[in-house]
Order: C-alpha cells, then structure tokens, then sequence
C-alpha cells in the first residue's frame, strides 16, 4: 500500500531541484509516515474494541478511542487515492498513459482479490464463518475504487479533465449518500450487493457510499503533487494543501450546524458535512506531515512510523488475525481500558519488529535472486 519520498539527492540540491528527473517515481516519505499514523489508529481501534471488556466499554474514555479509532479507514482510503494518481502519472512517463492506468487497475482488482482471501484465511482458521465471506470490509471498497479511479485518470488524457472527473467522482459519492441510504428501490437487490451501496447488517463494515470520495479526494491531491516537479513547488502544493484543509474542515463544521437538505441524514454516517470535514482534515494533515519532514533531521533519521507506513498492507493482514482470532481468544473483552492502551504499545512494538523482519527478508530475497540471475547469464 505504500508508494514511493522525495529522493535525498534531489533535496540537497536545493529549493529548484527536480522532484522527479528519474524513470520511477520519487519517494515521498512523509506520505509514509502518515501510512504509519493510519496503521497506529487501525491497531488502536481493533485492539481496543476486541480486548477491552467490562463497563469500561460504556465509558467516556472508550467512546472517544473509538472516535479516534474511526479516524484510520479514511486516512488510508485517501492515501490510497493519492498514491494512484502518483503512481499512474510515474508509470506514463515510462510506459505510457493507457498501460500506465491498466497497471493500477490491476493493482486494484489485485486488493479486491485479496479482500476475498482474507475471508477465507479467517474461515479456515476457524474465528470466521462462511456468511462473512460476503462481508464487505475496507479492501473490498479499497480495491475497486482504486481501479476505478485509475480508469479515470486513464480515460481523462488531460490534468485539467482529471481534476474535473475527481472532483465530480467525490462529490457523486458524498452527496448521494443519504439518498443511497433511504433509496425504497435498493430493497430487491440481493443483500450481498445491495451490503456495497448501503449498510446491511451483518454484511456491512463499509460501503462505496461514502467511502470511495476518500479515494477519489486523494487522487485530487495525489495529481497536484504529481505535478510538482521541483522542492519549492512541492513546498507550495503542501502550503495549498495546509490552507484549503483547515477551510475545507472549518466550512464543513459549520455546516453541520445548518438545517440539511436531506430527508434524512445522520452527521456520524452519511452526513456530507461530516465526510468533509474529515476530508479537510486529512489535506491538512499531508501539510503538517509534510512540515515535520523539513524538521532538521527529519530527512536522514529512521522513522518508525515510516517503517510501519511501508508496511500498512502486511500489518493489517497479520495484526487482525492476531487480535481477533484464536491466537487471542483469552483477551478478547478481559482487559480494562488502562490494560487495553497498554497492550496496544506493547502490540505496536511487536507489529514494528514484524514489519523491520519482513523488509530485510524481502531485501534479502530479492538479492538472492538478482545472484541467481546473474550467476545464470
């Protein structure tokens, strides 16, 4: 899930040095750190709600750890967007815009694909049943909405109609959403469909209604740092990005105030006001990630949170096994809320080893094979 920091040669070279003079793109590493704050908030929000147990679980402090928990899917649906429109503009100038947008799509259909896996993974593990093989979790709504916002970028052959086309896409799935929800037409369709447009219990953790805009969103701000082409025009992208989200977010907060258009609306689930206001946000987040980057050191020294971001895809499918399934079944709802915050820096820790061993066999494999290759020439 990670895509690649802005490369230390080109940093060095100044405020006008290219951001992009080689054929992959460069490695913005403060996109991987906000991936490592996403991967913290998702650990949290699982950990918590599967361990904690007892009238801790109806306290103030558990309501607001699940407040901040249902920070993490947004984040990573959005970078998830953003990283598809750096990622298909790297791969055109390589390949070429139409083999560029297939990539991506396959890489969506790919995490779609392996949403299904997981399913499967924890029914023959034994905490899953066959039912929730049709549930519609956050790689479900990831993977399609990445391929489908590489399809539009594949089909727009301008910068400018791609702006257009995600801008419309965002605001097509936010403002139909409560409309979606109360639709009397929806009804027929099968459960398992009709479970991706709206929530249907027990199917139902996601729904492309609103949670594909974070993707589409993204990639409106994936499109603006894909064309920043030197360190001071990323400088202005971030300081663009830092502005438009605290007003994104503030008009939002006070919309939420105003009399709604809709029938029926809920400010908590598919509340227009409440998708931008997280969307605004999370745009000022990549400002302030980006602005922790440029600290004195920030560029050289190891970041955990970057080793995690670069990870996100391995933690998520480990750590949920580990903290729904068997392996954890004597925790599931036995600690307080104190042992539960405890369990989770504990957990963090074992999560980062994992993804520090992953890489070095990763590394080392790949290696291994360039040897063989070359021995084999």
């Amino acid at each position: 899930m990670a895509e690649p920091s802005l490369r230390r040669d080109a940093v060095q070279q100044g405020p006008d040095a290219p951001a992009d003079l080689g054929t992959r793109a460069p490695r913005r590493g403060y996109l991987d750190w906000m991936r490592g704050i996403a991967v913290l908030i998702m650990i949290e929000a699982h950990l918590l709600d599967s361990w904690t147990g007892g009238v801790d679980r109806s306290t103030r402090a558990f309501g607001w750890s699940l407040i901040l928990g249902g920070l993490g899917a947004p984040l990573f649906l959005y970078l998830a967007g953003l990283s598809v429109a750096l990622s298909a503009g790297s791969k055109s100038r390589r390949i070429g815009d139409a083999r560029a947008a297939r990539a991506v799509v396959r890489r969506g259909l790919e995490i779609f694909g392996l949403a299904f896996l997981f399913r499967i993974q924890a029914w023959i593990l034994g905490w899953s049943s066959p039912r929730a093989l049709l549930k519609v979790d956050i790689l479900n709504i990831m993977g399609p909405s990445i391929a489908a916002s590489a399809a539009l970028w594949g089909v727009m052959r301008t910068t400018r109609a791609r702006y257009v086309a995600f801008t419309l896409a965002t605001l097509a799935m936010t403002l139909l959403t409560p409309l979606i929800r109360t639709a009397p037409w929806l009804a027929p369709v099968p459960d398992p469909i009709e479970a991706y447009l709206r929530p249907v219990r027990p199917l139902t953790s996601f729904t492309f209604f609103p949670w594909a805009g974070f993707v589409f969103a993204g990639a409106i701000v994936g499109l603006m740092l894909d064309g920043a082409r030197t360190r001071r025009e990323e400088s202005r992208a971030n300081l663009l990005f830092g502005l438009a989200g605290a007003g994104l977010a503030a008009a939002a907060w006070g919309a939420s105030y105003l009399p709604s258009p809709y029938a029926r609306s809920d400010f908590w689930t598919s509340s227009p006001s409440f998708f931008f206001l997280r969307t605004g946000l999370l745009t000022a987040g990549v400002a302030l990630a980006y602005a922790w980057q440029l600290r004195p050191g920030g560029q050289e020294k190891w970041s955990p949170l970057q080793q995690l971001g670069r990870a996100s895809l391995f933690i998520y499918w480990i750590h949920v096994e580990m903290v729904y399934g068997l392996i954890a079944v004597r925790l599931h709802k036995a600690l307080t809320l104190k042992e539960a915050w405890l369990a989770f820096a504990a957990f963090t820790g074992f999560m980062l080893i994992c993804a520090i061993l992953k890489e070095r066999v990763v590394r080392w494999w790949r290696t291994r094979q360039q040897r063989v290759f070359a021995t084999a020439r």
